[in-house]
């Protein structure tokens, strides 16, 4: 657990010591080996007992005298008095804080990685026994974390707040237990060991930064989520009614039943504004990648990843859609054909070359054969049996019985959702038809007031089934009792992903195919594009910040012009810093104290207090969806009818520079720091890009066929001729692309190359372990069952020659 340097010690928690100050153990040619073996054994002890000893001083008074007088009764023991405890904080090294000092807990508590804000309702024994399992020991079914509260009145509608994050050593263990991989002194990309810990502390590599935030976040709350009720443990205490089962995450079950009402990081400020100005701040500058990386997740960071991919790779059909604007009518004109057969092998090209992209940042990232065995969701019903991967009685329901409710139920509902939402767009339609034929034959200017009523109802009505629909696509896969959160979140994409393609698309596609009129498509396309994007960017970024201040000036000059009514506002909130919730006003024997819930209050002047009550007032943000949503609709429009307006891919560049930006200022200053999440790959949106493409062949092909310069190329052709050449081009260039997608690789070649010297040198390591445990068997074997044989008899001795009696040893396997 040291790491031993050429000029210095590295000490777990302080960092690194002079090498003065070390003391190492040497051992000259002579030493007796027995003498090593048992030093180490001692060592090793040491280390286990130190660590007991660590776990204990976080949950009890870290100014308790009686843990020093403890760990030197170990080191008296082990007869290692004198030497340096690698995993002992230097006391010369911490800030001398006297047995009074109230500063003490706050100070050495580490950084806060999750907040966890419990409901204010919740009962005293449910709190207490959380932060138990919290604190408490594995084989107790505990999570070994460390954890503060924030200072606590116990009074009506005041949530219990509290701070978990961990020790070193816990984020070093359960590193190697995740199996996260690191980059070595040898520049190679494996999984963290601890005993092979100093190839991993190179360069400006320190136990403080081996870990990233992001990886440090994942790991607090992995061990919150494992935290397991043990055999015996039938409920939660206060609540009998809310059952749990042996082996079921705890942490999952608060959370189902809304004991606990949100949890979330807290931001860094310094790696904030660190982070934003090389951002959101930077117009001219590439994204910073590995910064976001670190600080968000792979999740945000691959995300962002593809927007920049795909924004780059938009250039290409921009500068093409440009040139088309400077040509002549006539040539103009017979640009269709070009532009959908180009469009078409864009997007086939660009979905190969990005999954390369992702294999390569998936690769450096770590996440390239990620495997996760998904724990059940907390709303997951079933049966109580053993599983047979993890042992644990978890539940089980019939695959057979989710699918007939997928096929039977779900999918006829989205169904009719769907006609129905079609419906609607033909109702606005035909509405706008008739107030256009009324001006046109009366002359009425009441209908000519009229004419854009029908669309702004439809705008509203858009709106409304689409809050309404996300709703029932929530009841609806919750229904269906999906297993894990990603098979949760697959179908709940699949049905939003198209009720969207129906409110956004079905209208071009009455107007390209029902009433032909290429003009009219696209004026449409231009304003979707146009209008939309901009309002998105009004709702997503500027609305909540604006709302937010808003609120913030109002709720700030009632307070300060309107005492009565402040005085009832605030009667039963928490005031920061204010006398009475300061832990003092809780009575030492109240079942609210933090000594009977088991807790150590953070310092009344904490700033992380102040931090976590402003960030929990901030819209939670709720994942990527959102945003892979409206490239996937922009993504539509661009494609689906590119060859009508090829000035499309300009405009999406335009939106895209301003909705990195406008996503990055979001992340930053708008929503909550979310949860980091490791992944490999974009997953189901990639099968919703390349479905998309799939259709923009048909709609380019079908655009093709409506053509009039085409039509005039071949004036004999019957409409059952024509389309018989729609199906022959469509196919031709549907066995292009996956021509082309057998052609490009998934994944680069110099990934595979070091994929497979990775997996070579990990199967030589387990031989050469291998090897070195059989020698040292046949070793043992030799020397216990193989022993001298006694001194042969004079008659024996006479017809042996001497060399039989010497013992032959027999030939070790070659390491």
């Amino acid at each position: 657990m040291v790491r031993k340097t050429r000029s210095a010690t590295y000490n777990l928690y302080e960092g690194p010591t002079s090498a003065m100050s070390s003391r190492k153990v040497t051992s000259s040619p002579k030493t007796n080996p027995g003498r090593i073996i048992c030093l180490n054994v001692k060592i090793y002890t040491c280390y286990i007992l130190a660590y007991i000893l660590e776990t204990k001083v976080e949950r009890e008074d870290p100014n308790s005298a009686s843990d020093s007088a403890e760990s030197e009764e170990v080191e008296d023991t082990l007869g290692l008095r004198g030497m340096a405890s690698p995993i002992r904080v230097v006391d010369d090294e911490l800030p001398d804080y006297s047995a009074e000092s109230e500063n003490a807990p706050s100070i050495l508590f580490p950084q806060t990685q999750i907040v966890l804000r419990l409901n204010p309702h919740i009962q005293p024994a449910a709190a207490s026994w959380l932060v138990k399992k919290i604190t408490g020991k594995k084989q107790d079914g505990g999570a070994e974390l460390l954890v503060r509260c924030e200072p606590y009145g116990g009074r009506k509608k005041e949530s219990l707040v509290l701070h978990v994050t961990a020790s070193k050593l816990k984020f070093l263990e359960v590193a190697e237990y995740t199996e996260l991989k690191k980059v070595d002194d040898h520049g190679v990309l494996r999984e963290f060991t601890v005993g092979d810990m100093d190839s991993f502390l190179h360069g400006d590599n320190t136990l403080d930064n081996l870990l990233t935030a992001a990886e440090k976040q994942m790991i607090v709350l992995q061990e919150l989520e494992n935290i397991r009720a043990l055999s015996g443990e039938d409920c939660i205490p206060g609540y009998p009614s809310h059952a749990v089962y042996t082996g079921q995450s705890l942490f999952q079950v608060y959370w189902a039943e809304k004991l606990i009402s949100s949890y979330y990081p807290l931001h860094d400020n310094d790696e904030l504004s660190k982070l934003g100005e090389k951002w959101y701040w930077a117009f001219f500058q590439a994204q910073p990648f590995e910064e976001i990386r670190k600080y968000y997740g792979e999740s945000i960071a691959l995300y962002f990843s593809f927007l920049g991919f795909y924004t780059t790779s938009l250039f290409a059909p921009a500068i093409l859609g440009i040139i088309h604007l400077f040509l002549p009518d006539a040539a103009s004109n017979h640009s269709l054909v070009f532009f959908c057969i180009f469009n078409l092998l864009w997007v086939t090209v660009f979905l190969e070359v990005w999954k390369r992209k992702c294999s390569e940042l998936a690769y450096v990232w770590g996440t390239l054969r990620m495997t996760k065995w998904e724990e059940p969701r907390a709303n997951y019903r079933g049966r109580m049996i053993v599983d047979r991967v993890t042992g644990r009685y978890q539940p089980t329901y019939p695959w057979w019985k989710t699918c007939l409710k997928i096929y039977g139920v779900s999918f006829p509902v989205v169904v009719l959702c769907l006609i129905g939402a079609f419906y609607v767009m033909l109702c606005s339609f035909w509405a706008e038809e008739m107030l256009m034929e009324s001006k046109q034959r009366h002359g009425s200017q009441t209908a000519a007031y009229l004419i854009f009523l029908p669309s702004i109802v439809y705008a509203i009505l858009v709106y409304v089934m689409n809050f309404y629909y996300r709703q029932l696509a929530e009841v609806l896969t919750e229904w269906e009792n999906h297993r894990t959160q990603s098979q949760f979140e697959r179908h709940r994409v699949m049905k939003l992903v198209l009720f969207e393609f129906v409110n956004n698309f079905m209208s071009l596609f009455y107007i390209a195919f029902y009433l032909q009129d290429l003009e009219m498509l696209k004026y449409q396309v231009f304003v979707m594009l146009i209008i939309l994007q901009g309002i998105n960017h009004f709702q997503e970024a500027i609305l909540p910040l604006v709302l937010r201040k808003a609120y913030t000036a109002g709720r700030d000059y009632i307070l300060n012009s309107c005492p009565s009514i402040a005085h009832i506002l605030l009667s039963d909130e928490r005031e920061p810093g204010s006398k009475e919730n300061n832990n003092a006003s809780v009575d030492a024997d109240s079942i609210w104290s933090p000594k009977a819930l088991g807790l150590q209050p953070l310092d009344a002047t904490d700033p992380r207090i102040e931090m976590s009550r402003t960030e929990g007032e901030m819209d939670p943000y709720t994942g990527t969806f959102d945003d892979y949503l409206e490239m996937f609709i922009q993504f539509g429009y661009v494609f689906l009818f590119s060859s009508v307006y090829p000035l499309a891919a300009s405009w999406a560049i335009l939106n895209n520079v301003l909705e990195i930006r406008a996503d990055a200022f979001k992340l930053c200053k708008v929503f909550q720091r979310p949860i980091a999440r490791r992944v490999k790959d974009i997953g189901a949106w990639q099968i919703a890009f390349e479905a998309m493409g799939a259709v923009a062949i048909m709609t380019n092909c079908a655009l093709l066929c409506l053509s009039d310069d085409l039509r005039s190329l071949a004036p004999s052709l019957s409409p059952a001729e024509w389309l018989l050449l729609f199906v022959i081009i469509e196919h031709i260039l549907i066995a292009v692309t996956l021509a082309l997608r057998q052609l490009i690789p998934d994944m680069p070649y110099w990934v595979k190359m070091a994929m497979a010297k990775l997996e070579y040198q990990s199967r030589q390591a387990l031989k050469n372990e291998q090897a070195f445990k059989s020698r040292r068997q046949l070793t043992r074997r030799f020397k216990t069952i193989h022993g001298a044989r006694s001194k042969p008899s004079a008659t024996e001795g006479a017809t042996t020659s001497p060399v039989s009696t010497t013992r032959k040893r027999l030939p070790l396997p070659r390491t």
